[in-house]
């Protein structure tokens, strides 16, 4: 049986557009607004549902040896980029940096050892058409499966519980197969500028200034517009128009020293609300997934900034999961080094060193109809 998610509906930057057209973090967009959806299943209308998902174990599939599946995966992902003009710059504990025109990014899917922990075991099956699927098993029994595509993009992920049942994760519909931006092309770049008639507070939630039920307000609302159609997790971290829109959470109450990604463990505790938050929503609907943003100051080459910031999403998620038993599948990461500085300077900058936290679910999942 699968679930493809039950949610219940409720709720920029600075001014102008960044060289990749992208509009920038910190003002709301400015332009006629359009109406706030009431529910994630009002955000998707646009859509067409898919009543019945089958299972993401469905399909035969033929094991092949890990370790030379990895090398396969990171042969055809230097390709990809290659045929997409893109250059590797170097790659760094796993972390591939990858430099597209005047931009670099960091590409961290190539690793699944956070999803690892606590395995019992993990295999890969060749797919048809070049697609492969990743199953890691669980202490408990629980399966957790990622499908990818012959371009190394994450098409489906879902968790298969001792039972039998399974919480689906991430589902882009086969017909939305052809629709996925290679490469690191801005899955957003064609939608006009989002605009919004809700103040900035409204919009993005300032830790630093939150009561902790603010943090499940923000988490648990709706998109602000509508979703064209259901975005692959690769596509959704890449664009920041996709991104935005969902709220957000600057988790600024949890800073990093510089060039470190340690949280010290006197500011675990400020991480507490975030956790009870997410983990209310889960109880709610195990099929959540929250992307986790990871940033630095503007101290640094552009390359160390992106893996550290990396890195920094990463230890918060790993502290979620831990602490707070928060599963770590639930749980998605990328580093935007210093391409979105709180503080517009490029001296070291606590304020800087941050996370942020967004829950993605309507971007990367069909919802049920009913609310």
């Amino acid at each position: 049986m699968t679930d493809s998610g039950k949610r219940a509906g409720n709720r920029h930057e600075r001014g102008g557009k960044n060289e990749r057209g992208e509009r920038p973090r910190n003002q709301p967009p400015e332009g006629k607004p359009g109406p706030l959806p009431q529910s994630d299943s009002a955000a998707q209308d646009r859509i067409r549902r898919h009543d019945r998902i089958e299972s993401v174990e469905a399909v035969q599939g033929k094991r092949i040896d890990r370790d030379r599946w990895r090398d396969e995966w990171r042969k055809r992902r230097e390709d990809r980029h290659d045929r997409d003009d893109g250059t590797v710059v170097k790659e760094i504990d796993n972390r591939v940096i990858v430099k597209y025109g005047d931009n670099i990014y960091v590409d961290n899917r190539g690793t699944n050892r956070r999803l690892e922990r606590h395995a019992r075991d993990s295999y890969v099956e060749e797919l048809p058409d070049g697609f492969s699927r990743y199953t890691i098993v669980k202490d408990d029994g629980a399966r957790v499966v990622t499908i990818r595509n012959a371009d190394g993009d994450i098409v489906r992920r879902s968790r298969i519980m001792p039972d039998n049942r399974e919480i689906v994760l991430y589902y882009v519909p086969e017909d939305d197969y052809g629709n996925i931006r290679r490469g690191y092309v801005d899955a957003g770049a064609d939608l006009p500028p989002l605009v919004l008639d809700i103040p900035a507070n409204q919009y993005i939630l300032d830790a630093q200034s939150a009561e902790p039920d603010d943090y499940y307000t923000y988490l648990d609302a709706p998109p602000v517009e509508p979703v064209e159609r259901i975005y692959s997790v690769d596509e959704v971290v890449h664009s920041a128009r996709i991104r935005d829109k969902v709220r957000r959470v600057d988790l600024d109450t949890i800073t990093f020293d510089t060039g470190s990604a340690e949280i010290g463990e006197n500011q675990v505790d400020k991480l507490e609300a975030l956790g009870d938050a997410i983990n209310r929503i889960l109880k709610d609907n195990p099929a959540e997934t929250f992307l986790i943003e990871g940033h630095t100051d503007a101290v640094g080459s552009d390359e160390s900034n992106l893996v550290l910031s990396d890195e920094r999403a990463q230890s918060v998620a790993e502290a979620l999961t831990s602490v707070f038993n928060i599963p770590a599948e639930n749980l998605t990461t990328q580093g935007y080094g210093e391409e979105y500085l709180k503080i517009d300077t490029e001296d070291a900058n606590r304020e800087n060193r941050r996370v942020a936290v967004r829950r993605i679910t309507p971007l990367v999942a069909p919802v049920a109809s009913a609310q």
